[in-house]
């Protein structure tokens, strides 16, 4: 779920996992207004090829969580699976916000409102995402919840900003909403003995709001003047008081057996903190544009991932769905150039 958070062109990624909004670094200040002679946020270097492949090497990590959650004890609950993800990776980033992550929580009331919402969204996200994946398969979980956050962004934006829908927005929120219902009407095509794929459809709408929630609230807290690793600290510290306690009470299948422990291990350090670092790390060196476009290489690893190791067969029309999913995804992050006009010339005494 890259990513940025809505702004006007919604482009989050996806993901399922600690993105950045507005395209910051982990601990850069609030975004400032660019003049037009400077490049784009995260373009200070000419030559973006190490940035580009940090943050595919990001997304890939991200691709693989539902492949990994899927090596879980068979008896352990996927809402075992996202507490310990996010819970875990969640009291690790708001250790690794530090002071900052705490100046959040003293901020004046609108802030910490803002940390409240988005935290409380960071709890319903791995809940919902992870249950989405174990009902739907990992390929269909992940497109949907990726493909319809940057939708519900940017109407979670019209509501509280005001910012303008584009047609841009009902072109991707038409294509994602067919392939929505092609997955939900078509589930017995193809789909395993026990798969609740319309259940899971819901969910991974509801994660893919939720996760919409706390971008945009990120970036409301960032604008205020907070850096990113503060905001994201904040509200996933928020988060973790809430699913800590979760796994607490669900989590004995998981982590009282040895594989339990390393896939969750693996969940809340590998995609949730060494992806988190990466993504930041090239966005110092590409603009957010390139790394929002680039983050859709997550929902490709995880369907090739589903398919040649979770063994997963989506009949035709559920990869038809998938790809009018990532078809909306696609519409709505990659972006579009403009081509400049040339200034009009003046005929004879008046040309300059």
């Amino acid at each position: 779920m890259t990513s940025s958070s809505a702004g006007s062109s919604a482009g989050s990624s996806s993901r399922p996992h600690a993105h950045e909004p507005s395209g910051t670094a982990p601990d850069s200040p609030a975004p400032q207004r660019s003049s037009p002679a400077e490049p784009p946020s995260g373009g200070r270097h000419g030559h973006t090829g190490p940035g580009s492949l940090l943050v595919l090497a990001a997304a890939a990590l991200w691709g693989t969580t539902g492949t990994a959650a899927s090596f879980a004890p068979a008896a352990a609950s996927p809402l075992s699976t996202g507490a310990a993800t996010m819970g875990a990776g969640g009291l690790l980033t708001f250790l690794l916000g530090g002071r900052p992550a705490l100046r959040v929580l003293r901020a004046g009331r609108p802030v910490r409102m803002w940390a409240l919402l988005g935290g409380a969204a960071v709890a319903v996200y791995p809940l919902a995402f992870y249950s989405s994946m174990d009902r739907a398969g990992v390929a269909a979980g992940t497109v949907v919840t990726i493909g319809c956050s940057p939708v519900f962004a940017a109407l979670l934006e019209r509501l509280l900003a005001g910012v303008r829908l584009t047609p841009r927005w009902l072109a991707a929120t038409l294509s994602a909403a067919a392939g929505c219902a092609l997955l939900t009407l078509t589930a017995g095509d193809g789909a395993e003995t026990g798969r609740d794929v319309p259940g899971g459809v819901a969910l991974a709408l509801l994660a893919g709001a939720s996760y919409a929630v706390f971008t945009c609230y990120g970036a409301q807290i960032i604008r205020a003047r907070h850096s990113s690793r503060a905001a994201m600290g904040s509200m996933f510290g928020l988060g973790a008081l809430v699913l800590l306690p979760v796994l607490a009470v669900t989590g004995g299948p998981l982590l009282g057996a040895p594989h339990g422990l390393l896939v969750a291990a693996y969940l809340a350090v590998v995609p949730m903190y060494v992806a988190y670092v990466l993504f930041g790390a090239g966005l110092a060196r590409v603009p957010a544009g390139t790394a929002t476009t680039l983050s859709l290489f997550e929902p490709v690893v995880a369907a090739v991932l589903g398919v040649a190791v979770v063994g997963e067969r989506p009949g035709a029309w559920a990869w038809t769905g998938t790809a009018l999913v990532l078809l909306g995804l696609l519409v709505l992050t990659v972006p579009v150039r403009r081509r400049m006009r040339r200034p009009m010339r003046m005929p004879g005494r008046f040309r300059r």
